[in-house]
Parts: C-alpha cells; sequence; structure tokens
C-alpha cells in the first residue's frame, strides 16, 4: 500500500547544470573516488530503490549508488579520473525528478498538503456516498434509486479526479517509464468500479459501486499519507543534526586581518577567531584562549569542560564562555559532524529497509486480487459470452476484495495503541516503530539524562555551613552550570545578588563583590588563594568539586553527583523479568558509567564515542538480537536511528526527540517496560486482524468468482470485515496490555512478590 513511482512527472535536467558543477557539489574520498549526494523527493518505496540503483549503477565510472528512502536521497560514487557520469540526466530519464543536495536548502515540496487535502476530500464523498448508498439498500424505488445514482456519480467523479490523482499520476508515470507499481492495479481497479458504476447509471441499473471507489481511495490515502509523515520525522532528525553545524567563521589571515568564510571553504590549518556562544564550525585544536565547551554532542555528558591551549575541539560543540583561537585540524565534510550525520542516513537507510506487516500484506495483495478478477472475467466469457454479465462478476470480486479491512487491520490497532500510550504519558511517532518495539529482546540505555536526571544532586548539604549554602546559592543563580542549577534551589530569596556587581569567569566560576569582600564560587584552583594553607588545602573542602571562597579564604566545599532517574531499578528489573538484556553505552567516563551500572546490577560500556555506539548496536544486531536504544543526548542521534527501535526522554535534545521512535513525558523510566507491553500486545490484536481479513477474502472470493455473490451483497460484506477488524483493534483500549493502574504485568508479579 506505501510503494509509489514518483509523485509528479519527471521534468527535464535544467540545462544549466553543467558536470563542473557536480564535480564541485561532490567530495573526494582518495584513490579518485569522488561522493556526489543527490535529492530526488520523487523516492516512495523499494520499487524506487531498486530502479534508481540499477540505472545509476550501471553508468559508466560508478562505483556504487545508494538511495536513503527515509531522507529521499541518492549517494552516487563514482571514479573522479574519467568523464562525469550524467546522474541528473539518467534519474530523468527513468521518472524521477534529482538536484544536487543542499540538506538547508531542500524546503518543503507541499506533498503533506497534497495528501491531507486529497484524504479529506475522498473522506468527505465517502461519507456522502455511502448515506445514499444505504438510502438505496434499504428500498428506494427506480426513480429516487437513479436520482441517487447521479448524485453519487456527480459527488464521485470529481473526487476521484482530485483525490485520486495520488495514484493515476504516479501509475501513469510508472507505465510511461516501462514500469509498474502497486498505484497500477489500484487505478485499474478504482476506474473500472467507477465506469462500470456509471454505464449502470445511465441503463437504469439497479446497482452503482461509487461508494466503493471513492471508499477504497480513502482508506489507501489514510496509508499513504501516514507514511509521509514518518519520513518527514526521519528527514528532521539528519536535517536537525545538519543545522547544528556553523553556518561560517571569522578566520584570521597571515597579515593579521580577520575575514568570514563559508564553512565549506575552511581548510586544515586555518586559524579560526571563534567568540563566546559560536558553535565549532569545524574539528580542531585551541592555540589560545580559555572557555568552557559543551561537550554533549560528543560524550553526552552536560557538564561543561574547560578548553585551554591544546585542547581537541570537534564541530557542533558550543564555546560557552570565552573566546578561543583555534587551529582546524579537518575540512568540514570530514568533521566529527559530519560523520555524525553520514551513520545517521546510513542508519536510517538500514532502517528503511524493514517491512511492515502492511507493506508484506499488501505487496501479495495486487497480483492476487487482480488476477483472480481478470480469471473471473475470461472464464465467464468462455462460458456465457455475455460481455455485461462477465463484468459485472468481475467487478463484484474486485469490490468484495476490496483491501479496506486489510487497510485497516494494521491501522486501526495502531491508533487505539497510539491513543493508550498518550493515555501513560507515551507518543508514538510512527505506527512501524510499535511493530519493531514487540520484537525487541535487548534493551540499551544511555546513561547521562537517560538512567540519570540532567541536574547533579548536592551530596550532604547538612554538613555545610547554612549561610554559606544560601550565599552560594544565591550566586549559581546567575549561572546555567548544571553545578550552579543543584546549588541554586539553596539560595535565599531575601537576600538576592545585583547582577552589576557579578561576573562570570571563562572556564573558572562565578566572582562577586559584597561591600569590601569578593566571594568565589567555581574551581578550587581559582577560587581559593596561593596563601591557603598546607592542612587546609588537603582537606576535603579543598579537594571539593566546586568551593565558595571569600578573598581566597574557604568558606564551603561542595561535591555532587548523578541522581538516577525515578524508579530506574524498578523499569530495568521489570525489563529482565520480560526475558530483555539491559546494559548500558555512555560517553561519559568509566567511574560515573560504573556507579550507575553497580546500583543497577546490569552491563555497562563507558567512554563511547557516537560511532562506538552505534558499533555497538551493530554488533547486538550481528548476533540476532533486536535492540530498543534509550537516550536522550545529541551523542545518541546516530545510535537512536541505527537501533531496530528508540526512545528518548521528553527532556532529550531536539535532535535525539526527532531521532526517537517513541517520547515519554513523565519522568519515571516504567514508561520503557509499559511501551512493550502495549506494543507486544497491538502485534498478537494486528494478527488476528490480518488473519480475519485473509479469512473473510478466502470465504468470499470463491463465491463472487462462481457468480453466487451480487455487487449489492459484496458491497455489505466489505463493510462488514471492516467493522470486524475495527471491533477486534477496539480490545486493546479494554486495557489488556496493562492494568487499571497503568502497570505492566512484569511490574505487578513484582509488587506482589513480597505479599506472598
Amino acid at each position: 500500500m506505501n510503494c509509489c513511482a514518483p509523485t509528479a512527472a519527471a521534468a527535464a535536467t535544467p540545462r544549466g547544470t553543467a558536470s563542473d558543477e557536480i564535480v564541485l557539489a561532490s567530495r573526494a574520498l582518495g584513490g579518485g573516488l569522488r561522493q556526489t549526494d543527490l535529492s530526488v523527493p520523487g523516492i516512495h518505496c523499494g520499487g524506487c530503490i531498486k530502479s534508481i540503483e540499477a540505472a545509476l549503477g550501471a553508468l559508466p565510472g560508478v562505483t556504487a549508488a545508494r538511495v536513503h528512502l527515509s531522507t529521499r536521497r541518492v549517494t552516487v560514487r563514482w571514479d573522479g579520473r574519467g568523464q562525469v557520469p550524467p546522474l541528473l540526466e539518467t534519474l530523468s530519464a527513468i521518472g524521477y525528478t534529482a538536484h544536487l543536495s543542499d540538506i538547508d536548502a531542500e524546503a518543503d515540496d507541499g506533498t503533506l498538503r497534497e495528501l491531507i487535502a486529497a484524504l479529506a476530500v475522498a473522506g468527505f464523498a465517502a461519507m456522502n456516498i455511502m448515506l445514499l448508498s444505504v438510502s438505496i439498500w434499504s428500498g428506494a424505488d427506480a426513480q429516487t434509486r437513479d436520482l441517487f445514482h447521479w448524485i453519487s456519480a456527480f459527488i464521485a467523479l470529481p473526487t476521484l479526479a482530485y483525490s485520486g490523482r495520488i495514484f493515476f499520476r504516479s501509475a501513469w508515470s510508472s507505465l510511461r517509464h516501462g514500469r509498474t507499481n502497486m498505484d497500477v492495479p489500484i487505478s485499474i481497479g478504482v476506474l473500472l468500479a467507477f465506469g462500470l458504476s456509471l454505464y449502470e447509471t445511465l441503463h437504469h441499473g439497479p446497482h452503482a459501486y461509487f461508494d466503493a471507489s471513492v471508499s477504497l481511495l480513502f482508506f489507501l490515502l489514510i496509508g499513504r499519507t501516514l507514511d509521509h509523515m514518518m519520513r518527514d520525522r526521519a528527514r528532521a532528525a539528519v536535517t536537525g543534526l545538519a543545522r547544528l553545524g556553523a553556518r561560517g567563521a571569522l578566520i584570521r589571515q597571515p597579515d593579521g586581518s580577520a575575514v568570514y568564510l563559508p564553512v565549506g571553504e575552511i581548510r586544515p590549518g586555518m586559524t579560526i577567531l571563534l567568540a563566546a556562544g559560536e558553535r565549532i564550525p569545524v574539528d580542531g585544536r585551541v592555540v589560545e584562549g580559555r572557555s568552557d565547551i559543551d561537550g554533549s554532542l560528543v560524550s553526552g555528558e552536560s557538564v561543561p569542560q574547560p578548553a585551554t591551549a591544546g585542547t581537541v575541539v570537534r564541530a557542533g560543540m558550543l564555546n560557552l564562555t570565552g573566546p578561543l583561537t583555534i587551529a582546524a585540524t579537518a575540512a568540514a565534510s570530514e568533521s566529527f559532524l559530519a560523520e555524525m550525520i553520514r551513520m545517521m542516513e546510513a542508519a536510517e537507510a538500514g532502517r528503511s529497509a524493514y517491512r511492515r506487516i502492511a507493506d508484506r500484506a499488501a505487496r501479495l495483495y495486487a497480483p492476487v486480487v487482480h488476477g483472480a478478477a481478470l480469471l473471473t472475467f475470461l472464464g465467464w466469457m468462455i462460458v456465457s459470452g455475455d460481455v455485461h454479465r462477465s463484468i459485472v462478476i468481475a467487478i463484484a470480486v474486485l469490490i468484495i476484495t476490496c483491501p479496506c479491512a486489510l487497510g485497516l487491520a494494521v491501522p486501526m490497532v495502531q491508533v487505539v495503541a497510539a491513543r493508550r500510550l498518550f493515555e501513560l504519558g507515551i507518543m508514538l511517532k510512527d505506527g512501524g516503530a510499535l511493530e519493531r518495539l514487540a520484537e525487541v529482546d535487548t534493551v540499551v540505555f544511555d546513561k547521562t539524562g537517560t538512567l540519570t536526571v540532567e541536574v547533579p544532586a548536592l551530596v550532604s548539604s547538612g554538613s555545610v555551613n547554612p549561610e554559606a549554602l544560601a550565599l552560594a546559592g544565591s550566586l549559581a543563580k546567575h549561572s546555567l552550570h548544571p553545578y550552579s542549577r543543584a546549588l541554586a534551589v539553596h539560595g535565599d530569596p531575601g537576600h538576592p545578588i545585583s547582577p552589576d556587581c557579578l561576573s562570570e569567569q571563562p572556564g573558572s566560576g562565578l566572582q562577586a563583590r559584597i561591600g569590601e569582600a569578593i566571594y568565589r564560587l567555581g574551581r578550587p584552583a581559582w577560587a581559593l588563594s596561593a596563601a591557603l594553607s598546607a592542612d587546609q588545602a588537603g582537606s576535603k573542602p579543598a579537594t571539593a568539586a566546586v568551593v565558595l571562597a571569600r578573598d581566597g579564604k574557604l568558606l564551603a566545599g561542595f561535591d555532587f553527583e548523578e541522581r538516577p532517574r525515578p524508579q530506574a531499578r524498578e523499569a530495568v528489573a521489570a525489563l529482565r523479568a520480560d526475558g530483555m538484556a539491559v546494559e548500558i553505552v555512555s560517553g561519559d567516563s568509566d567511574a560515573p558509567v560504573r556507579r550507575i551500572a553497580a546500583l543497577l546490577d546490569v552491563r555497562c560500556h563507558a567512554q563511547m564515542l557516537p560511532r562506538n555506539k552505534v558499533a555497538r548496536l551493530t554488533e547486538i544486531a550481528a548476533s540476532g538480537h533486536k535492540t530498543l536504544m534509550v537516550g536522550d543526548g545529541l551523542n545518541d542521534a546516530p545510535a537512536l536511528s541505527a537501533a531496530h527501535v528508540s526512545m528518548a526522554p521528553a527532556s532529550a535534545a531536539d535532535i535525539g526527540r526527532n531521532a526517537a521512535d517513541l517520547v515519554f513525558l513523565q519522568t519515571s523510566l516504567l514508561a520503557v517496560p509499559r511501551a512493550m507491553a502495549i506494543a507486544r500486545n497491538a502485534r498478537a490484536l494486528t494478527r488476528q486482524n490480518l488473519w480475519l481479513a485473509i479469512g473473510y477474502n478466502a470465504v468470499a472470493v470463491p463465491l463472487a468468482m462462481l457468480g453466487h455473490v451480487t455487487p449489492l451483497i459484496a458491497a455489505v460484506a466489505m463493510s462488514l470485515s471492516s467493522l470486524l477488524v475495527v471491533a477486534n483493534a477496539l480490545r486493546l483500549g479494554r486495557g489488556t496490555a496493562v492494568d487499571h493502574a497503568g502497570r505492566t504485568r512484569a511490574e505487578a508479579s513484582m509488587t506482589a512478590e513480597p505479599a506472598r
């Protein structure tokens, strides 16, 4: 149902696009190879992938062509030592419009608006025609019946022209280029049903089937619209990650002057002048300056890290507090951020190969059903020689096998499951994710922000002098540093500190003048004077993460530790009770990762870069397991895309939420086992619905082919089969996956254990 050809007739390749533009838009891979990325909006299905890869792969000099379905982009590798292959011309020849890819330049093509408008028109028309049909079935006289048939025809004709163009245009484009796709038999069935209905209406026949043709369009457009929305969400993750990159940077010239260059023109060895608040454009090394760097893109750790001369920095990191001078060590196309984007695109391409249950069923539907209708027509022509009767019986076969039940079997369960998840504070972004979630047997958690809360906890605040704690909290309210946010809750609202007397020192901490005294809150080496006595320097407060000092003299020291997310232990125990393997992969240092892993009694992997996380998920998948990745950071985005299915908390970075398939709004990690319980129950109901639809067709089709089913009975049977799968799907809403308290069966058994 989700397959189609390009959404529009392919336009000719722009004559102004020259070979040198393709060369300029490509990047060198070494060994004479170059890579070009093309945007092809007409990519929609596996058939498109096969056609494009085959056509481009056959060109001289092309070594590989890979289609990314979710982003609708094509990556082509070719030999740069020879002639530039005619990439755009070749795609145009097989019916696809293409242009050189630029993620930021790709505007909304209006496809979603077109689908929603077509869906609304088809739904409105189907509702009205069905009401007229019910009136006819109720026993209308001949004149009233003819009138209602003509009204139905006048409603159906513009509806087919407007809503049906989604399928007709695609089918014609495929046939024009010597190919077929799912839209070809759909278009034939719809047009035949309408044509026969119009013939019957002109000849005052007792039956017309306008309702069947319009209803078929309506249900198919539901699937097409949902699929397009899913692809848009997948592209949003890659686009959002790309937008983290700087557009350009200020470059210091050899003569000392500065010039602004686009990021694509920055080369290794250039000197970058980076102001506070700017993102690092390319990988580099700090040569001058001192600042704090938000490195969550790399490690996932939200605590800013100091950057001084010699510190290695990555593209996409955020410079927080002070100006830096950086020597570029890589071009933008070879930077860390570019590598993450490529990993996400590769992961999305792999995930798009997953075929949903509805897709697998729809793949068999078209040839079987339309083959049966054709055989019915030919058989009755041989037996009776009556063209009209043969067409009527063949159309009855088409109507009775209308894939409304099949089309509703999966979406209805997903709609009910999505509502049930929403009641539990879990947002489902894609119905296919629900099916993948039911297949999971391994759960991988990120640590920072996922198993732990974002703001660390102040350790032993009761042992600190209350006045010093209140003063430190009042100072900390003027900083966004995670440690400051933990201290700020202890501030004294009755004694606010004026921002005029306070400043933040890059990479060090906060300094304030109160009266004649200078107060410092920050790193011990900066806040304490060099004259501090040896016994104080070696004491616990002096070695704390953050200290408060007055005129260089120690007032208090503060230590922090990460707090586990609420009910993290219970969530892990519930997953294990359901037979899941659980582990942690984190970019944080070894000690804090091991502490959380020991608390939850799970395996762990520390200091994992984004590519290491993807490699670990690939390793798990290679061993035959299906993985759920739960993460929240910028550095988790490639892993979230690479996993079989993924979840992120609502507190996650925008990129993480876009890359994830499900987002849970609550703070409790029990959302993970609850979502898995609902997914498994939804899978069972989906399979039941598919068997109901198949069983209905197994009984109804032979009867229709033998001529024992009139078109009227066929339309009624089609409607009853749809109602049957809808009623079965609604069983999920009665709480069969979780009990009334929203707990999984595993949680309930754990709670009941002490009572026994």
